[in-house]
């Protein structure tokens, strides 16, 4: 088995931040519509999420307590919204709307 040896190049790669790599990945077309998709649908219902409940002034552990269910399971649901990686149900975020007073709204345009 051959074992790889680093080249002077490579040893001498600097590390990126968090920031720095995000610049470069979306100098990338598809990468950078991506993220633009992203922001306009799905970040866009996030916003909405927690600026209702900034505005109801509740706590995770508080609307929890109104679904009746636990403080981490909301904390996963914005983090599942943060993400992208999973889309909480519409009954689910019927229950989240009902727990700050309101009601959600779908439409197609």
């Amino acid at each position: 088995m051959k074992t790889k040896t680093v080249t002077a190049k490579a040893a001498k790669t600097k590390t990126m931040t968090h920031q720095q790599m995000v610049a470069k990945m979306l100098k990338d077309p598809a990468v950078r519509a991506e993220h633009e998709r992203l922001n306009r649908e799905e970040f866009a219902i996030l916003d909405e999420i927690l600026a209702a409940r900034r505005e109801a002034g509740l706590t995770q552990a508080q609307i929890a307590e109104r679904m009746g269910t636990h403080a981490p399971a909301i904390a996963r649901l914005e983090s599942a919204l943060a993400s992208g990686k999973h889309s909480p149900s519409l009954n689910t975020l019927r229950k989240y709307a009902a727990a700050l007073g309101k009601r959600i709204e779908v439409h197609l345009v």
